[in-house]
């Protein structure tokens, strides 16, 4: 039986995030959704906060990795990172979605060094702030399709290629960059690179104009004849058909975890709002009574509830399942595809209720419902997931049900 409340431990963290959101995010959440591209200095302070939980190991609200060799597996549960950072990451995207993904050293790239680095890439990389760079012009959803090229020289790789909405691509330190080694073995030979900034042939091009994560940087980047040394190269540089894509898309049953908690750390201030609202309207729920016996604004209120619910518990049995090094692959599809679908429903009906207050910058209920569908969309659509879930589900391959 897997216990999936927050353990007790946890509690100091979730507190210690909880008051950062409440006290710095939340507050300057308008003012940086206005100003799009300003970068909040004000966040600085909390990136240090951050290194010293994450160095103590006491995990905190930024990217995490899931490690499985075989040393660590033998230790089975070490410290509870991934679960600790899944619990930070709602405190603080309560606070501020985008904001926290302005964070510095605490991108997705960092979650995929975290992942498949060696030992020395960790030491050198560990200190930087990354960025991740998959989506290309003509590739989005299937990552394996990437034409980005990776090409070997001596004692380097030469990339060459387009990568579009790589979130905070402009104010990382460095970018964690898919490229092929040989476009003829497919998925096999798609690996990551770590292409710090001010490296020859690296460009970003422009920053992107969005919905929503307005804070966030969402940056188009240029590779033209990059060269980046073979170090820096995260995993094997071998080319193992029967292994496949297995090595790259590990990052991901990290980082899609990560992803349904920021859509649930939205949801959750969507839902305290709305109840805020309908309590100063005289509407009252009633936990103890049918929804259908209730007030039609309480009994909406009582179904979104519950599918928050459902994948707040399915997002914690992911992160249990990577801290004790379990597979988790289909449990983390199933968290990002229930709580990224979960958060735009719950947003947009918030507004719903709210009416025309809600959907006036009064309150901050109709930035949470544009915030809200790129957590349906980055590190996986939401169509992607349920094709993952099925074939895992089915034990179907890609090939076989696309």
């Amino acid at each position: 039986m897997i216990n999936l409340e927050p353990p007790k431990k946890a509690g100091a963290l979730i507190n210690q995030a909880y008051q950062a959101a409440s006290q710095v995010l939340r507050p300057i959440s308008r003012k940086y959704d206005r100003a799009e591209h300003a970068y909040p200095s004000e966040l600085d302070m909390f990136a240090a906060v951050l290194d010293g939980l994450n160095s103590s190991g006491e995990g905190g609200a930024g990217a995490a990795g899931v490690r499985r060799d075989d040393k660590e597996t033998s230790k089975g549960n070490r410290n509870g990172g991934n679960l600790n950072t899944v619990l930070g990451t709602i405190e603080m995207c309560w606070g501020d979605v985008a904001l926290l993904l302005s964070m510095p050293r605490q991108g997705l790239g960092n979650a995929a060094i975290a992942s498949v680095a060696n030992e020395e890439q960790l030491t050198r990389f560990g200190k930087l702030w990354a960025a991740m760079a998959i989506t290309e012009p003509d590739c989005g959803s299937d990552s394996a399709a990437i034409t980005t090229t990776a090409v070997e020289d001596g004692d380097a790789y030469i990339l060459n290629g387009e990568k579009i909405f790589v979130t905070s691509g402009q104010r990382a330190d460095a970018v964690v960059v898919w490229a092929t080694l040989d476009k003829s073995k497919g998925r096999a030979a798609i690996k990551s690179f770590v292409v710090e900034k001010g490296t020859p042939g690296f460009e970003v091009v422009r920053l992107e104009h969005k919905l929503g994560i307005r804070a966030s940087d969402t940056a188009v980047l240029r590779f033209d004849n990059c060269r980046v040394p073979k170090e820096n190269l995260l995993g094997s540089p071998e080319v193992d058909t029967k292994k496949g894509f297995a090595g790259v898309m590990q990052t991901f049953d990290n980082t899609r975890p990560l992803v349904a908690a920021m859509a649930l750390g939205v949801a959750r201030a969507a839902l305290e709002e709305t109840s805020r609202i309908l309590a100063e309207a005289g509407v009252t729920v009633d936990y103890d009574q049918p929804a259908n016996t209730q007030h039609a604004a309480a009994a909406a209120y009582l179904d979104l509830e519950a599918d928050y619910e459902a994948a707040y518990l399915l997002t914690l049995e992911s992160a249990w399942m990577a801290d004790n090094r379990k597979p988790n692959s289909l449990q983390a599809s199933m968290a990002k595809a229930k709580a990224g679908r979960s958060v735009v429903d719950i947003t947009l009906k918030c507004v719903e209720l709210a009416g025309a207050y809600g959907y006036s910058e009064e309150s901050l209920l109709e930035k949470w419902a544009r915030d809200s569908k790129i957590l349906d969309i980055f590190e996986g659509t939401q169509q992607i997931q349920q094709l993952i879930v099925a074939r895992r589900v089915l034990g179907k391959t890609s090939s076989e049900l696309k």
